[in-house]
């Protein structure tokens, strides 16, 4: 009967996560191995297995090309993108952090403190729209987005960080070889955004033991499996490759303060988004805390027991968020079970020398 479990929750597993067939595994991803094949004038990256080459999300201005991805990765580390020079997207988006930051709102400029934490960096081109509250169309949107934002970067404009970027000497022939232009608006944007869909993460034990390996799993984590199917309720929301249905839920947290953020409210305007955030994806965990859009909850621990006592409730609790009822084993299993989404270790992104 246990094994017929099993073997039930593995095929339902595979038939809600799997997009389109799982493409064979591939080692961990770099700027300078990435395999570019061309569909319909498409681009696309070869990913790990877990993932599908559906929903990358790349414009067909993207060539993703060795030299785009690599300009990309130097203007990702530098702070010279920002108005006072002291601030990069790495400062809060450090891959050696997830790809996030182990705080729980991340330092601007002039010491200025955010409000919501760093999402990670991991599989964002799988997500249908960028930031907490989705305010950005793609990654390319996305990257420009810090720029401008006073309490981040602190530009007044992207036109004045081209500005300032045609002055560093070193980056004119970078972008000459990427562009065949000076920097613009346009390609600073699809240089960062195709560097950061470069960075990928699956392959973990739990993909292992969806292609067949029953040993990839203890059994615990296949018990925190059912769980995470089943009475825990996870997969209403946390779905697909990346574990997200990229939507938006009102799931209470935050809502009790003086003052809520609004989150995808902020955006639409509508009653039905007041408090309502971007489901996160779930693989590389571990990597990732603080948790939350306010960073929050410190441990998996603690986000199970947030969600097994039904949330924050709240006039505007998604109606899908009510009391689990999980005893102290099946928590303990969940959070074994999230643990085993870690993927293969992704290289360690050093910072580059940077253009003088």
């Amino acid at each position: 009967m246990q094994l017929f479990k099993t073997f039930l929750v593995v095929v339902v597993v595979s038939e809600i996560l799997s997009c389109s067939k799982t493409p064979p595994p591939t080692e961990a991803l770099q700027p300078s191995t990435i395999n570019i094949t061309h569909a319909k004038e498409a681009p696309f990256l070869d990913v790990p297995l877990g993932l599908t080459h559906d929903n990358l999300n790349i414009p067909k201005t993207s060539t993703l090309t060795q030299n785009e991805v690599e300009l990309g990765r130097i203007l990702y580390f530098d702070p010279r993108l920002s108005a006072d020079g002291t601030v990069s997207c790495a400062t809060c988006h450090k891959p050696e952090e997830g790809w996030g930051e182990h705080e729980a709102v991340s330092t601007g400029i002039r010491g200025q403190k955010g409000v919501r934490n760093a999402p990670t960096v991991v599989n964002s081109t799988f997500m249908g729209s960028q930031f907490w509250d989705g305010r950005a169309a793609s990654l390319e949107e996305q990257a420009l987005g810090p720029l401008v934002n006073p309490i981040e970067m602190g530009n007044k404009t992207v036109k004045d960080v081209v500005t300032r970027i045609k002055t560093i000497q070193g980056y004119l022939p970078y972008f000459e070889k990427t562009f065949h232009q000076g920097p613009t608006e346009e390609n600073l944007a699809r240089a960062i955004a195709a560097f950061e869909r470069t960075v990928l993460s699956a392959n973990s034990r739990y993909d292992q033991y969806l292609k067949g390996d029953q040993s990839a799993l203890n059994p615990a984590e296949v018990r925190g499996l059912a769980v995470f199917m089943g009475k825990g309720r996870c997969v209403l929301c946390h779905v697909g490759p990346t574990f997200s249905d990229s939507q938006f839920h009102n799931i209470g947290v935050g809502m009790a303060a003086e003052k809520p953020d609004m989150g995808r409210h902020v955006v639409t305007k509508k009653k039905e988004d007041v408090g309502a955030f971007k489901t996160p994806g779930l693989r590389d965990l571990l990597k990732t805390s603080p948790y939350m859009h306010d960073g929050s909850q410190l441990t998996l621990e603690e986000v199970v027991e947030f969600y097994d006592k039904g949330g924050e409730p709240n006039d505007h609790l998604d109606p899908r968020i009510t009391p689990l009822h999980l005893t102290a084993e099946e928590k303990a299993d969940l959070v074994q079970f999230m643990k085993a989404l870690e993927g293969n270790p992704y290289p360690f992104v050093k910072a580059p020398e940077l253009p003088q």
